[in-house]
């Protein structure tokens, strides 16, 4: 029989049975929409989440100070450390396997323009700490190293507080006072969707040059005033997180006299490792709703392999008549199993088509900050389409071996007595 007439005559006996073909297809196209849909969801959050924690900042570690809780160089356990406003210099000296070492203070200060007040979050910080903690510039600009190094009194407003000091008002070069001391407004930040904090949203608050935070704004007693909040710090590469953190650890504790063992003197918040959790809970969650896929995808299989035992019983005579006149053994495999792949293949791809159709629908509907939409990947369509190869030769190998090997005297017998 040539190749023609063997689609021919295939498309011929699924359509005679059109109920029967539909819902084994359905069957596997229903697998292939399933594991699209579930991996491309996994996906979709694995972006938005990964997107949110990076308007936080990206592979950032926050170093707090904190209560040493061992002993070291004679000193009693249970002592406060705390960082000064040249710690970052000494650490960053040392710490070879960091890329960045800033400082930051923060309070909560008394701001006013000539239209209204409020007492938002003051931090002060290089000019690095814009990249680090990803504030995007939304008009005007960040302070620069000029301005930290001359001091200058410019101010730059997340996106809340500067709708609360000026509404829809123009604010570029306008004048704001904190705690009495005038300030030049010199950029806004650009609104942001953040998803943590240790000491408050970043659209809410106000960030100066770290000279001028220490000049106008230092600790007061029972700190000493040069005394800081925290130091911001990110490694050269994500390899070497872990020993810059170690780096960083050794280094304070030289400089303060504690353990650089000890985690209680200077804990750490590390946003490299919760990434890392978070990747690994994801992916084991993508893997999860891929194998509920691959079940319903099996599933399919089973189905082909059954409608094709029963298309064999349903058409013994046939197959006895093929045989008769000539028809080989090996033409009678080949038919059965073109049936199979075709069911298949067709139902695969309409599945995959309809499951990326529906992303592409959903995709146009407003997502949440933390969610991606659904995004489907060419590996997922390889993967799909490599499963159901190997699903249909397998389910197909069977029934056409068992057509092949039909007798056509006893098939002429069966069909006749039947």
């Amino acid at each position: 029989m040539l190749l023609e007439d063997l689609f021919r005559d295939t498309i011929r006996t699924l359509w005679a049975h059109k109920l029967r073909t539909f819902l084994t297809m359905f069957g596997i196209a229903w697998g292939i929409i399933s594991i699209t849909l579930m991996v491309a969801a996994g996906e979709g959050l694995k972006v938005g989440m990964t997107k949110q924690a990076e308007s936080f900042g990206k592979d950032i570690m926050i170093v707090f100070w904190g209560r040493t809780s061992l002993q070291a160089g004679g000193l009693r356990a249970g002592r406060e450390v705390h960082w000064t406003d040249t710690d970052h210099l000494a650490v960053q000296q040392e710490a070879s396997a960091c890329r960045q070492v800033v400082p930051e203070l923060g309070h909560n200060l008394n701001v006013r323009s000539q239209y209204n007040n409020g007492s938002p979050s003051v931090n002060g910080s290089l000019p690095t700490f814009a990249e680090i903690r990803s504030l995007k510039v939304g008009e005007g600009r960040f302070y620069n190293w000029d301005d930290q190094a001359r001091g200058r009194r410019v101010a730059f407003l997340g996106t809340n507080i500067k709708k609360q000091l000026f509404a829809t008002r123009p604010v570029l070069g306008e004048t704001i006072h904190i705690q009495g001391v005038p300030y030049t407004v010199i950029g806004v930040l650009e609104s942001k969707n953040q998803d943590s904090s240790y000491d408050g949203w970043d659209v809410d608050k106000v960030f100066i040059p770290f000279s001028a935070m220490m000049r106008d704004f230092p600790n007061k007693p029972p700190l000493t005033s040069n005394v800081i909040d925290r130091l911001i710090v990110t490694p050269r590469s994500l390899a070497e997180h872990e020993e810059c953190k170690h780096q960083v650890r050794r280094a304070l504790g030289r400089l303060h006299n504690f353990d650089p063992l000890d985690k209680e003197a200077a804990p750490i918040w590390d946003t490299v490792k919760s990434a890392k959790s978070f990747s690994l809970l994801i992916d084991s969650m993508k893997y999860f709703l891929g194998a509920v896929g691959l079940t319903s995808l099996l599933l399919g299989g089973i189905g082909i392999m059954n409608v094709m035992l029963v298309a064999v019983r349903e058409r013994t005579r046939e197959i006895g008549v093929r045989k008769a006149v000539g028809a080989s053994g090996k033409s009678i495999l080949r038919q059965f199993f073109l049936e199979t792949m075709m069911v298949a293949l067709l139902s695969g791809g309409t599945g995959l088509a309809i499951a990326y159709g529906l992303c592409a629908l959903v995709n146009l509907i407003p997502m949440p900050p933390f969610f991606g939409g659904l995004l489907p990947t060419w590996q997922v369509a390889l993967l799909s389409f490599v499963l159901l190869g190997t699903i249909a030769v397998l389910s197909g190998l069977f029934p056409a071996r068992r057509a092949a090997s039909v007798d056509p005297i006893e098939a002429l017998r069966y069909e006749a007595g039947g």
